[in-house]
């Protein structure tokens, strides 16, 4: 029977494609009318890149995105801290793309579309409710715009990739409420500017409480000379502060974050004149939800941000929905569309996914940052004089082993999924 897959996101569309590499039907079924390239940038690690290029989707993705040279974190005050470089340039048998969200999504859908066939995303269909039946599962659907109902479907597993709004966990832990809110508010953009530093490198500078994060997603951008910059400024407040937190993409105001970053003119990046050069500014509030101790309810599992969303700390939200989609696919090569595939995929994704939302409550790789902020404040002459080695090494070395994308364990390690 057919896996049915709700949401249309980066992590179901994965899902989609990684089934049919395997020989198992799908179908997705997606809320929205219809799926448009939304959004601002995103980085997919290494790890993800492997398991979309063994999707055949490397080409389409190089040719569009940046591959990321370099990780660089600053102070306030535009000192380097401590740099890295990435992707293939660090040694791994795979690049980080640096990519527009949007234009990600689209390309995962323009592949399951040409492979499952046109009726394989079914939009305006909302996920409302499901039953057990003795041979599978069957879900109920409404159109959200209308209200009207929208039918249902029959298929052997229900797999929630909906959101960090899912309605299957909603279904699951009714009593679970709205994401939680960690004080911060990001305020993203896009920009075209001139190149900084390598062209292909993502900054990071400030603190945990002030921050300035930036790098180029476009390829055609720079083949002419230019960058679209993908931007984020954040700033952090007291946990009650009283903020528009109901709110997930309002249109920002540079008059609330833009006086803040004032003086960030370094002579490597001008960052007012980029916030204030940006076409849209979208706010967003900084959450997450608390780890489960359960995802799978019979034939119904959580996957992507339905599952596990976190901080976008270490550039990992898209990348583990990936992952997900490709363990899930390969114990559904192993045990079929089964319960107990299921919970094979939750036994090894669960536990690993939890550590890396606990790990960016903690500030993940980018506590560096914060620890300059608090030894140096006016800022310092020799970043030897504020930090050991281990601590600008270590730092990011255990997130890498955290997150999955340690160079030599993940050029070592087999395929997870083995095509027919």
């Amino acid at each position: 029977m057919t896996v049915l897959i709700a949401g249309g996101g980066i992590a179901g569309l994965t899902l989609a494609l990684s089934l049919h590499q395997i020989g198992v039907e799908c179908r997705v079924f997606e809320s929205t009318d219809s799926i448009q390239p939304l959004g601002v940038g995103i980085n997919t690690l290494p790890h993800a890149v492997r398991e979309l290029s063994e999707l055949g989707l490397q080409d389409q993705l190089a040719a569009t995105a940046i591959p990321t040279a370099e990780l660089a974190y600053f102070s306030k005050r535009g000192q380097r801290i401590w740099s890295e470089p990435r992707g293939v340039a660090a040694g791994y048998n795979w690049p980080q793309f640096s990519i527009h969200r949007g234009v990600l999504q689209m390309i995962l859908l323009d592949a399951v579309r040409q492979r499952l066939g046109p009726d394989s995303v079914v939009t305006a269909h909302h996920l409302t409710g499901w039953d057990e039946t003795t041979t599978g599962i069957r879900a109920h659907f409404t159109n959200r715009r209308t209200g009207e109902p929208a039918g249902s479907a029959e298929g052997s597993l229900l797999i929630a990739a909906d959101g960090i709004h899912s309605a299957v966990r909603a279904g699951l832990y009714p009593d679970e409420g709205p994401p939680v809110w960690n004080g911060a508010i990001l305020w993203r953009g896009v920009t075209s500017a001139k190149p900084f530093l390598t062209g292909r490198s993502m900054i990071m500078a400030g603190h945990e409480f002030q921050k300035f994060v930036a790098y180029p997603i476009s390829r055609a951008a720079a083949d002419k000379g230019e960058a679209t910059i993908n931007w984020i400024a954040e700033r952090k407040f007291r946990a009650d502060h009283a903020w528009r937190r109901e709110d997930w993409n309002r249109a920002g105001r540079l008059e609330e974050f833009l006086p803040h970053f004032s003086t960030w003119r370094f002579d490597w990046l001008d960052v007012p004149a980029i916030i204030q050069a940006a076409e849209h500014c979208y706010e967003y509030p900084m959450v997450d939800r608390d780890p489960v101790d359960r995802w799978t309810f019979g034939r119904v599992t959580l996957l992507g941000d339905a599952a596990h969303a976190m901080y976008p700390i270490g550039s990992n939200g898209a990348s583990q929905g990936i992952l997900d989609a490709r363990v899930l696919a390969r114990e559904v090569q192993t045990h079929g569309p089964t319960e107990q595939a299921l919970r094979a995929y939750e036994a090894e994704r669960r536990p690993a996914t939890s550590r890396i939302v606990l790990a960016n409550r903690g500030n993940g790789p980018e506590q560096v940052m914060q620890l300059v902020e608090q030894r140096a404040p006016n800022g310092f002459d020799r970043i030897e004089d504020v930090l050991t080695p281990e601590e600008l090494e270590g730092t990011a070395a255990a997130y890498k082993r955290v997150a999955g994308f340690d160079k030599d364990a993940l050029n070592a390690r087999p395929p997870i999924v083995r095509g027919r």
